[in-house]
């Protein structure tokens, strides 16, 4: 059975037991306890990342993968939950060298931790609902936070998990980010589909929250009127495809982050034109090299304090895991970026 069988058939049993009088606060109190158990787990194994950091001394910020394997709020295919421990397979297969670009080493713990995944699964199997199970993550993201200097670099799962990621750092850090967001697509409907939390409208949570200052959506090629209008809505700067050739080299020199609390970007690998990167739920050709994203990354002035990488499904992917490649370099040269 697939997972979101298993989780649609725990949600359902829950639903069945309180329909057989089974009291509502013995329920709530079980699914506390998994709540709990949960945010433990990533509380102590940041603890110890932290404390690794903060004992080899010289790093005054360090990336820390944090998963969330998410995938119920995709409109069309839930495979991007499966990606986390693909990406982190191919960051570690031997194929290539622990050196990033720039030169720093993934080695070396200053650069780069990993404090495990949200059981988002288990979560849901519980009977937990959205509200809360996006609670669960902006708690989670926040644990890794509150271990300086741990950045947090989330791998997704579909794109729904950067509204309560960036609501996590907006209210840690106490005020608004800028973001670059880097998508096909502009993920900005109000109630895509009657989900508030769809990957299509997180941005519109996010924009809405006040949790960013500006929005820049690079590499916009699928965008209705409604995207549009969102966008003129919230300030939205959308830059799409048609016209990169004219507004590259701006966006290859972007400074952001001045007078807020700094730079968030969240890379969904759909950006990329298919011929780099097939394995995605959505594929819409016509989109950003993989060298466009890099140069766009690399050249980025800024205090990038936290990253996500989502919508990558594996599901989809050629069968030499080509685009867990991709999405992999894209984590090792953005914690290469906020790590210092």
């Amino acid at each position: 059975m697939s997972s979101s069988g298993v989780v649609r058939r725990g949600i359902h049993y829950l639903q069945k037991l309180k329909a057989a009088n089974i009291p509502s606060d013995l329920i709530e109190k079980g699914q506390n306890r998994v709540i709990d158990a949960s945010l433990t787990l990533i509380r102590e194994r940041a603890k110890l990342k932290g404390e690794l950091v903060r004992a080899l001394g010289g790093a005054l910020a360090s990336t820390s993968l944090l998963g969330v394997p998410l995938g119920h709020n995709s409109s069309f295919l839930q495979g991007p939950a499966f990606a986390p421990p693909r990406i982190r397979e191919a960051i570690w297969c031997g194929s290539t060298n622990s050196a990033t670009e720039e030169g720093k080493e993934l080695n070396d713990p200053r650069v780069l931790t990993d404090v495990g995944d949200v059981p988002v699964q288990e979560i849901r199997d519980c009977g937990v609902d959205d509200d809360r199970l996006m609670s669960v993550i902006s708690e989670s993201v926040k644990l890794v936070m509150e271990e300086d200097p741990l950045r947090p670099l989330v791998l997704g799962g579909d794109h729904s998990i950067s509204f309560p990621v960036v609501r996590a750092v907006s209210e840690k850090l106490g005020g608004p980010v800028d973001i670059l967001h880097l998508d096909a697509h502009p993920d900005i409907y109000d109630c895509f589909e009657g989900n508030k939390y769809s990957h299509a409208s997180s941005f519109a949570r996010i924009m809405e929250g006040g949790y960013a200052r500006r929005l820049l959506q690079v590499g916009i090629r699928s965008i209705t009127t409604e995207g549009r209008e969102q966008g003129k809505r919230f300030g939205v700067e959308q830059y799409e495809m048609r016209t990169f050739s004219k507004d590259c080299h701006f966006l290859e020199n972007l400074k952001l982050g001045e007078g807020v609390k700094g730079v968030y970007i969240s890379v969904d690998v759909d950006c990329l034109d298919p011929a780099f990167a097939p394995g995605v739920s959505h594929i819409e050709p016509g989109g950003l090299s993989f060298r466009d994203v890099l140069n766009i990354v690399h050249n980025l002035e800024g205090n990038l304090v936290a990253a996500d990488v989502v919508e990558f499904n594996p599901q989809r992917d050629t069968v030499d895991g080509m685009t867990a490649m991709v999405a992999a370099k894209l984590v090792r040269e953005l914690a290469a970026k906020m790590s210092k």
